[in-house]
C-alpha cells in the first residue's frame, strides 16, 4: 500500500535559534506552532515534558508560599498571581495541575469582587483584568469554575457598542480603548476553546472587528496612528496593547490574514531583523508613584528576544506571509 508523505515546514533561521533556546517552552511551541510537529513527535514529547522545569516556570513559582500565595495582592504589578498566571499560561504550563489552585482561588475572588461604573450609559471597566482572568484560568486548566461564567458574563454586559471595553469614567470617552479591549478578546477566544460555549461567538466577532476597522493602530475616525509606543514590542505585554500583541490575539481566532492587518503585518515585517529575529523594546512598568515594579523574570528589555521572535514569526506564519 502506497503511503502519501507530506514534507514538513522547514525551520527558517529565526526558528531554528528558538529550537536552541534554554526554555523548554519556547522550543514546545516552535516545534508545535511553527515547524507543526504532532503531539507524538520525540522532541516535542520532551520539550513538553520539560516545561515545568524551564528558567522561567521555576522563577514564576519558586516564591510560592505553603499556602499557595506569592505573599501579594494578586493584581500587584508585576509579581502578584495575576501576572504570574498569565505567563504560566503562555509558557504553556502543564492544565490542571492542582498546585496553581489556591493561585487560581485567590485569582478568581478578587476578580469576582470587581466593580463596574457606569456614564452616560456606558459601562467603564479595566477589562483587561477579567480579560486575563479568564484566558490564563482557561489556559491552564480550570475553565469551569463557576466564577469564570460570572466573569464572562460581565464582559459581554459591559462590552461597548463599538466592540471593545473602556475604563476611562470621563464623559467625553465614547470609543473603546486598544489597552483594555485587547485581553478580554484573548480570554473569551481562551474561554470558547476550552468549553466549546458558542454564546461569546458574536462578542468576540465584534471586538476583532473593532481592531480590524482601525487597522490595528490608526484611529477609526481620523485614520492617523495612534501612539508611537503601538509600534514597539515588548514581552510580556501585561495590559498593554501593541500591534504584536494585536496581531497575535487575532492569529489566536483565525482573523489574522484579514486584508484590514495587511499594514500592521507590514510593521512586523518592518521590524524583522536581517538574521530573522526581533528585538524587545524595552519594558512595562508602574509609574503611578514614581517607583519601578519588579518583574519576576527576566524576561529581555534590549536586543534580540525570544518570545517577540517567536511571536513575530507565528503571526507572519499564520497570516501566510511566512515567505513574504
Amino acid at each position: 500500500m502506497w503511503h502519501l508523505s507530506y514534507p514538513r515546514p522547514v525551520a527558517s533561521p529565526g526558528a531554528e535559534w528558538l529550537l536552541r533556546s534554554s526554555e523548554p517552552a519556547v522550543r514546545f511551541r516552535t516545534l508545535t506552532e511553527l515547524l507543526e510537529r504532532t503531539d507524538d513527535d520525540p522532541d516535542v514529547v520532551a520539550a513538553q515534558a520539560a516545561i515545568p522545569d524551564g528558567i522561567a516556570v521555576r522563577a514564576l513559582l519558586s516564591d510560592q508560599r505553603p499556602d499557595g500565595s506569592f505573599g501579594v495582592a494578586p493584581y500587584r504589578k508585576w509579581t502578584g498571581g495575576h501576572w504570574r498566571l498569565v505567563s504560566l499560561a503562555e509558557l504553556r504550563y502543564p492544565p490542571g495541575d492542582e498546585r496553581l489552585r489556591p493561585v487560581i482561588d485567590a485569582e478568581l475572588d478578587w476578580a469576582s469582587r470587581l466593580r463596574v461604573t457606569c456614564v452616560n450609559g456606558l459601562a467603564r471597566r479595566c477589562a483587561s483584568q477579567e480579560g486575563n482572568a479568564i484566558g490564563a484560568c482557561c489556559r491552564l486548566g480550570f475553565s469551569h469554575d463557576e466564577r469564570i461564567a460570572v466573569l464572562v458574563q460581565r464582559l459581554v454586559d459591559t462590552q461597548w457598542p463599538d466592540g471593545g471595553w473602556n475604563c476611562d469614567k470621563r464623559s467625553a470617552a465614547r470609543h473603546s480603548s486598544f489597552h483594555e479591549s485587547i485581553t478580554p478578546l484573548w480570554g473569551l477566544h481562551e474561554y470558547r476553546r476550552a468549553t466549546g460555549d458558542s454564546g461569546v461567538d458574536d462578542v468576540i466577532d465584534r471586538a476583532a472587528e473593532m481592531l480590524l476597522r482601525a487597522g490595528l493602530f490608526r484611529s477609526e475616525r481620523r485614520r492617523e496612528a495612534i501612539w508611537p509606543h503601538f509600534r514597539r514590542f515588548r514581552y510580556p505585554p501585561y495590559w498593554h496593547y501593541d500591534i504584536l500583541f494585536g496581531l497575535r490575539v487575532l492569529a489566536d481566532i483565525g482573523r489574522v490574514d484579514d486584508p484590514r492587518a495587511t499594514e500592521a503585518l507590514g510593521v512586523v515585517v518592518a521590524k524583522r531583523r536581517a538574521d530573522d529575529r526581533w528585538v524587545v523594546n524595552g519594558a512595562w512598568w508602574t509609574t503611578i508613584d514614581g517607583s519601578r515594579a519588579p518583574e519576576v523574570v527576566d524576561w529581555g528589555r534590549s536586543g534580540v528576544n525570544e518570545l517577540v521572535t517567536f511571536h513575530a514569526l507565528r503571526v507572519l506564519k499564520t497570516a501566510g506571509w511566512a515567505d513574504g
